[in-house]
């Protein structure tokens, strides 16, 4: 009997020991694949937003050789946001529909060929064309990777992880002056596009090999708060997605104006050239690219002090929203290097505030609603980068740059009030 005893005592310490290795090893597995699932994100918002800096690094050169005023140009800009604000709510609620795996495949595989087009294009319709083409396709990157996150990534690292991704469009932008400059210097501008256009073609491959949905959280096995057919405008009746509407609103036109203006206004009032731009203005999305790993990382750090999930995001987005209040000096500024210094401020600043802001919508709804909510507010933030990118050409051409950097300071602050007052500090999703 003591003999059978032993034995059953050894079996279930075996057994044991059996389960924690087996658990220790999903921990493993879950956490890999997170890290994947991150990777690639990173690396769809970094072709994301190559794609669009093309035409803002070559404007200098296209719209000499095209004859485009700075209205003309905003209209350019414009169709790409008109494009990107018709999709964005449409995207959402398709990427909660088909899911996200087939989502993502469809929409950067689509994007990519409107990057290519770019390439034939012989005028400033054709540019509409591409660039209208491209806002349309590229609304998806945002809703489908915010929900991809919310279905992989776990509550308390999801800052980092958001940080993480978003972090990819600034590392485009630090990367994208001189890759587009060399390409144009080598092969001219048509292959430029064709060239920046076929990296989306490449990262379908290894998002179907590699992405599934590994939900590690506790919260994404629990019910809808809502029926998942709830219409997307029942959502207008929260304060809380009026929060995050009215700061999309006011803020996103603040980026859209840095990452299409920015080559301009230093070619136009600084007296750069191509060269230069492609030198010195990686700079100020190195700072972006820093802040937005930084502001994920901040945020997760007050949560683990014990602050509230939503009072964290709330008190890095205040910080972020503070800084770019730089953007006034950086005009004043009598060098260039201060002005571009100053700059780097402000994007350092935005990307701490875009890292919270989209890792808000995660926090504040469930991963079945997330996709509609981001693209509703990413819909507000597209109208108000149109609204402001066509009264930004009538008033470069009209007065000067002075009035359009004071703007962009005083729609942050109101866009920090937003969140501050309307976003309830107790409410989260759980």
């Amino acid at each position: 009997m003591q003999n059978d005893k032993e034995r059953g005592e050894v079996r279930q310490a075996r057994n044991e020991s059996g389960l924690a290795i087996g658990t220790a090893r999903g921990v493993r597995a879950n956490f890999d694949h997170q890290a994947v699932v991150v990777a690639l994100l990173f690396f769809s918002a970094f072709i994301n937003f190559l794609d669009r800096q093309t035409l803002s690094i070559a404007a200098p050169l296209l719209r000499d050789q095209f004859a485009i005023s700075s209205i003309g140009y905003s209209r350019i800009v414009f169709a790409f946001l008109l494009g990107y604000t018709v999709s964005q709510t449409f995207m959402g609620k398709l990427i909660d529909r088909i899911g996200t795996r087939n989502g993502m495949l469809i929409f950067v595989a689509a994007w990519s060929v409107a990057a290519m087009l770019h390439g034939l294009a012989v005028g400033f319709l054709s540019f509409c064309f591409a660039r209208l083409l491209l806002g349309i396709t590229e609304a998806g990157n945002w809703p489908g990777s915010v929900k991809s996150i919310s279905e992989t990534v776990q509550t308390r690292h999801r800052g980092v992880a958001i940080g993480i991704f978003s972090s990819g469009s600034f590392v485009a932008a630090v990367l994208a002056p001189p890759i587009v400059v060399g390409l144009v210097r080598a092969w001219g501008w048509r292959w430029m596009f064709e060239v920046v256009g076929i990296s989306g073609v490449v990262w379908t491959w290894f998002w179907a090999r590699f992405y599934r949905r590994g939900p590690n959280d506790s919260n994404l096995s629990q019910s809808p708060i809502r029926p998942p057919r709830t219409p997307t405008l029942r959502y207008l009746r929260e304060s809380a997605v009026w929060g995050l509407v009215i700061a999309r609103f006011l803020a996103d036109p603040v980026w859209w104006f840095y990452a299409f203006w920015l080559p301009e206004y230093f070619v136009r009032s600084r007296g750069f050239d191509l060269a230069s731009i492609g030198r010195v203005l990686w700079l100020p999305f190195l700072f972006a690219a820093m802040g937005s790993v930084f502001g994920g990382y901040a945020s997760g750090v007050l949560i683990r002090r014990g602050r509230s999930t939503i009072l964290a995001r709330k008190i890095v987005i205040v910080v972020g929203a503070s800084l770019m209040l730089s953007g006034i000096p950086a005009f004043l500024a009598r060098s260039p290097f201060m002005a571009v210094s100053w700059i780097c401020l402000v994007l350092f600043g935005y990307s701490m505030w875009a890292a919270n802001i989209l890792s808000l919508a995660a926090d504040l709804f469930a991963p079945q609603e997330v996709g509609r909510i981001t693209g509703l507010s990413g819909t507000a933030g597209a109208i108000g980068g149109m609204l402001f990118t066509l009264l930004t050409g009538w008033l470069v051409q009209k007065i000067s740059y002075g009035p359009v950097f004071v703007m962009a300071s005083a729609m942050i602050l109101f866009a920090a009030a937003a969140i501050v007052w309307l976003i309830p500090v107790k409410r989260a999703y759980a």
